[in-house]
């Protein structure tokens, strides 16, 4: 879980969004478990400049499938 808070921190200092907010974005979209906590052992060999890239981009994208997904409905 240390890691975790880590990577959620790391993401929301590189990007200047508010640490809460961010982790309310990511379980919103079940990524703390799926991304975070699944792809620990790739993630935790990486430096914090990946880390927090990896989190956003990957909550980025997912944001954006689902707002597609949602607009084909």
């Amino acid at each position: 879980m240390q890691f975790v808070v880590f990577a959620i921190e790391c993401a929301a200092q590189k990007n200047g969004i508010n640490s809460t907010e961010l982790y309310n974005r990511l379980q919103r979209l079940n990524l703390v478990q799926s991304a975070l906590v699944e792809g620990y052992d790739m993630l935790h060999t990486q430096g914090k400049p990946f880390i927090a890239d990896y989190v956003i981009e990957t909550l980025n994208n997912w944001e954006r499938q689902e707002k597609e997904k949602g607009g084909n409905a």
